[in-house]
């Protein structure tokens, strides 16, 4: 995790946030580089979810929620981590995390009893702050999706099964945030909620899940890696009828990556009006303040009946970090010198190629290589940089380290013949390539 760690700093995946005054802990800010393999993972998961089934829309909705929405959720009364305080450092830690009945930061055994800390972000909504009027952060994507339910399905006459994808912000007021950017306050979530008939959501909850381990092993995440965890019954939320966990070898050790959980008709019933005309299975609150009836009319027998949901929930900071895990490879070279390799998926790599002049100061190799790099850019399958340095083992070297899947040299050659170098990262062979082949060898790279 240090050498990760370190790594992210110096070449610019991640930064702590507020660092130059001391930082905010359970916070950290997306460099360069780290927005784009940020961006790359939700592209590549989008992608997945949306573009490439027809029974998949997306949505997009608010951070700030009402708080009846989260109360009738459940969350108000149950998104709580038991608390203790150590009574002589005057630390805080989630007594479900201590391995033992002492503290960690001074070894004391003077500590407060577990009560329970509501993990929910509250702040005041209008220009009075007197407690009358606030919202939430919302602690997750899911029930922004659920209350729209009746919007989207009305829009696109959607037919069960269908399901709404959704990335974004959620904030969640963690006791102790740790292991770098595996649990944090502020974070986003990829989540879909997929709606099925009451009956057919176990074979779809299976079904799901494996199509997520298909997903993640396109992202390059080994298979060796990889544990799936049925959440026993005493552990499971209480919206859930059945969780399966795919767990992960973090270097802090295993964790879970991604949830897939069958919701029932909990959550939409629980926003629903006139509940006891919805055959509704689970236990929800009948006196709900919505004037909605999130539910689909069963042609049949011309009842209302509220569906249940399967949800695959991702992390996109767990995702990131499990997969910068595993793109991360020291090896030694012929004499001993060692390269640092991050050996991304080429459809994940925060710079697709570099272009390098042989030599910095040389106008017509600097001005070639603007024009190389404008073709590879052009075709907009991600970024494309010129690598003006005049070192060429260097620059080979530090594009190894950020995972660049090629790297383009434009020397006086190039000047004669109009052909460049290209080298592959993670095999270092160097190929004599001419430019009006390029563009479709870069993109069959990338593409295949």
């Amino acid at each position: 995790m240090e050498e990760l760690v370190a790594l992210c700093k110096s070449r610019g995946f991640i930064f702590q946030s507020n660092e130059i005054y001391g930082g905010l802990q359970g916070l950290y800010d997306y460099g360069p580089l780290g927005v784009e393999l940020k961006n790359n993972i939700k592209q590549a998961w989008w992608r997945s979810m949306v573009y490439e089934r027809d029974d998949i829309e997306g949505l997009d909705a608010s951070i700030l929620t009402n708080p009846k929405v989260l109360k009738y959720s459940g969350h108000e009364e149950t998104f709580s981590d038991p608390l203790i305080d150590c009574r002589s450092c005057k630390s805080r830690w989630r007594a479900d995390h201590l391995d033992s009945q002492k503290c960690p930061s001074c070894g004391s055994e003077d500590l407060t009893e577990p009560r329970p800390f509501n993990l929910m972000f509250k702040t005041n909504v209008g220009p009075i702050d007197d407690g009358s009027s606030f919202a939430y952060l919302r602690p997750e994507t899911a029930q922004q999706i659920f209350i729209n339910f009746k919007n989207v399905l009305d829009s696109t006459s959607r037919k069960l099964p269908f399901g709404i994808a959704q990335i974004g912000k959620a904030f969640r007021n963690e006791i102790t945030p740790r292991n770098f950017i595996f649990r944090v306050r502020e974070f986003e979530q990829m989540e879909l909620e997929f709606f099925v008939k009451q009956g057919e959501d176990e074979a779809w909850h299976k079904e799901w899940l494996d199509r997520r381990l298909e997903w993640w092993y396109a992202q390059g995440v080994s298979k060796e890696n990889l544990e799936i965890y049925t959440v026993p019954k005493e552990e499971l939320s209480h919206y859930s009828k059945s969780t399966l966990d795919i767990m992960y070898k973090f270097p802090h050790g295993l964790e879970e990556l991604e949830g897939i959980a069958n919701r029932t008709d909990f959550d939409l019933g629980s926003h629903s009006k006139n509940q006891n005309e919805l055959n509704i299975t689970s236990k929800v609150d009948e006196n709900t303040d919505s004037n909605a009836k999130l539910a689909v009319q069963n042609l049949e027998n011309n009842k209302w009946e509220v569906p249940y949901v399967i949800e695959p929930s991702a992390g996109v900071e767990r995702g990131f970090l499990a997969i910068l895990n595993e793109a991360y490879n020291k090896e030694t070279l012929a004499g001993g010198k060692e390269r640092v390799v991050l050996s991304f998926k080429p459809h994940l790599a925060p710079i697709k190629a570099a272009v390098i002049p042989l030599k910095r100061n040389n106008d017509e190799l600097v001005k070639k290589s603007q024009k190389v790099k404008n073709s590879l850019q052009s075709l907009q399958l991600g970024r494309v940089l010129i690598e003006n340095s005049g070192n060429i083992g260097k620059s080979y070297r530090r594009h190894d380290e950020i995972g660049t899947p090629l790297c383009v040299t434009v020397d006086f050659q190039t000047l004669e013949d109009n052909t460049v170098t290209v080298r592959d990262r993670d095999t270092m062979e160097q190929t004599r390539i001419d430019t009006k082949d390029l563009v479709s060898y870069y993109q069959n790279y990338l593409l295949t």
